[in-house]
């Protein structure tokens, strides 16, 4: 095994032990405070007065999903500018309804709400565990929370006999209403959930007030095929970039003011307080320029986003095998070929000519190879933190993706390579000093 590949397959060892265990957006919140905590970063709440100091290491979370680390670097702020990468808590799930009890056939069952743009077949026949946030009063009647996971299955949706439905390989649809509900046990009566979640998890008086829970699929990460050049697992669209972006953060120095920004609802639209259409990230850019430029005025913001430079990192769409002309002709992303350069003309994406040169740039200099994705002309194409993020601030912007197969689906998969190769960007990207600009040629 050659120098490239160990790396590889140590960051890929620690890659699968995060999203293994970050079954919700919670609980990669968690994990990666547990991550900047053991690198030095200190925690911060938004309701304090804060004294940031340069060459200091900070994060700060909001609702515990969605997470802002940074660094305070040691030049002037107006003068550096900020490094900024983005990326997602959450991913496509089958979120638990409040009041979910089904009594059918003498199943027990939970209705569930599809969350996202989840695809619904792969979901049939898994091993399926819960895990998600608490809410629960204790004996003095305070409220408290705590994050929760059976680690375990627990529940499963059988697929119907092909004998029972003979047009199923040809034109089935998927009715997530009656379809989708999982069975957990058969039970003569109906089960009170709530009761369920106290006795496994809470102690004598305390009582369950309401919870935020998914289903997750239990068979964890694992590198796969003949020369072991693939990485499956679950909620790689877009635990990974959140993994390869703290990573690459936590191994920056501190001369430039860097920030890792990782939100939640990016699935569902990304408009709440702690999606990239709410306030958070602009609150912490506010909040670094008046206590880290140096004459501390309010004209150093614009000056500050103008020198700064947002690379949006979510998974990109590898070409297919078996559905290649699904891509472009000329842009089809190969797994282990890369980072992805994402482009829409029609600003799905935020990447123009000036920023992806610039991340063109950053590639070379680590020697990593870099690809093109913009998708069929007759094709509608998803979005990202991106564009939303490039409105709310005006900070010129690009997205960024490690080309993966199986998008949305409740296990993904991606090359061995890639995740190694981006992080190793970022880390370029955090330690470049200077304003990241293009100059004005004759």
């Amino acid at each position: 095994m050659d120098r490239v590949e160990n790396q590889a397959e140590n960051f890929n060892q620690q890659l699968a032990g995060f999203i293994d265990g970050s079954p919700t957006p919670f609980h990669a919140v968690a994990n990666m405070v547990s991550l900047f905590r053991e690198a030095g970063f200190q925690p911060l709440s938004e309701s304090d007065d804060w004294a940031l100091k340069q060459g200091e290491k900070y994060f700060v979370t909001r609702n515990g999903s969605s997470i802002i680390a940074f660094v305070a670097g040691s030049e002037d702020l107006a003068e550096s500018g900020i490094r900024m990468a983005g990326a997602h808590t959450d991913s496509p799930c089958l979120m638990v309804k409040p009041q979910p009890e089904m009594l059918n056939n003498k199943y027990f069952q939970l209705g569930v709400e599809v969350y996202g743009g989840a695809l619904l077949n792969p979901w049939f026949d898994r091993d399926l565990s819960l895990a998600g946030r608490l809410v629960y009063s204790d004996i003095d009647g305070q409220l408290k929370q705590k994050l929760i996971n059976f680690d375990e299955a627990i529940a499963v949706i059988p697929s119907l006999a092909i004998h029972l439905d003979r047009t199923a390989n040809k034109d089935r649809t998927i009715n997530p209403q009656t379809d989708i509900p999982p069975i957990l046990m058969q039970a003569d009566e109906k089960a009170d959930f709530r009761e369920l979640l106290a006795e496994r998890f809470l102690g004598d008086s305390e009582q369950v007030m309401d919870y935020e829970l998914c289903f997750y699929d239990v068979q964890g990460a694992a590198t796969v095929g003949l020369n072991k050049e693939f990485f499956a697992a679950a909620r790689l669209d877009n635990l990974l970039s959140c993994f390869v972006a703290a990573n690459a953060l936590i191994n920056a120095d501190t001369t430039c003011t860097s920030i890792l920004v990782c939100n939640d609802h990016e699935e569902v639209g990304s408009v709440s307080s702690v999606g990239a259409d709410g306030p958070f990230l602009e609150s912490i850019v506010d909040r670094l320029c008046s206590d880290l430029c140096a004459d501390g005025r309010a004209s150093n913001k614009a000056r500050v986003l103008d020198g700064s430079l947002l690379i949006s990192c979510d998974n990109a769409h590898a070409v297919h095998p078996n559905f290649a002309d699904n891509h472009e002709a000329g842009h089809k992303p190969a797994l282990n070929g890369g980072p992805v350069i994402k482009v829409n003309s029609n600003q799905r994406y935020a990447t123009n000519g000036v920023t992806a040169s610039l991340f063109r740039q950053l590639c070379a200099e680590v020697d990593v190879p870099v690809q093109s994705f913009v998708t069929r002309t007759d094709l509608g194409c998803g979005s990202t933190i991106g564009p939303v993020t490039a409105a709310k601030l005006g900070i010129p912007t690009l997205d960024v993706g490690i080309p993966q197969l199986a998008m949305h689906s409740c296990r993904e998969l991606t090359g061995t390579l890639d995740p190694e190769r981006l992080s190793r960007v970022l880390r370029q990207f955090f330690n470049r000093p200077g304003r990241l600009q293009v100059a004005v040629g004759d």
